[in-house]
């Protein structure tokens, strides 16, 4: 018997709004679940799928887990996401290669130097 990793559960304030950001930011589709969640659907390969929970209570201290992005371009990644909503966020990083920024609810995440 072997575990497989499915999902990313995320808590949010507002699941439609928090899951279409991200489906905006990963290009990844979103949908209703049975169970009143919404789930953005990884493509092959691309590792598991995010299911966004509702819960009432807002975001209010820093993430225990977060992400990191790889991209091709960090600059040009930043300014998208940026533009898209994102925040620069300071957790005490420094002048670090990667930057840090968080989406509408205040999860944070990290966009990486390209390789």
């Amino acid at each position: 018997m072997g575990l497989r990793f499915s999902d990313v559960c995320i808590d949010a304030h507002d699941t439609h709004a928090l899951a279409s950001w991200w489906s905006r930011v990963l290009g990844w589709p979103a949908e209703d679940t049975d169970d009143g969640d919404v789930a953005l659907r990884a493509p092959a390969a691309a590792g598991p799928d995010w299911l966004f929970l509702a819960v009432p209570e807002e975001k209010v201290v820093k993430n225990r887990i977060h992400f990191d992005f790889t991209p091709e371009d960090q600059d040009a990644e930043v300014a998208r996401v940026l533009e898209l909503g994102a925040r620069r966020v300071d957790i005490g990083q420094g002048d670090e290669s990667w930057v840090v920024l968080a989406d509408p609810e205040g999860n944070e995440f990290c966009i990486l130097a390209a390789p």
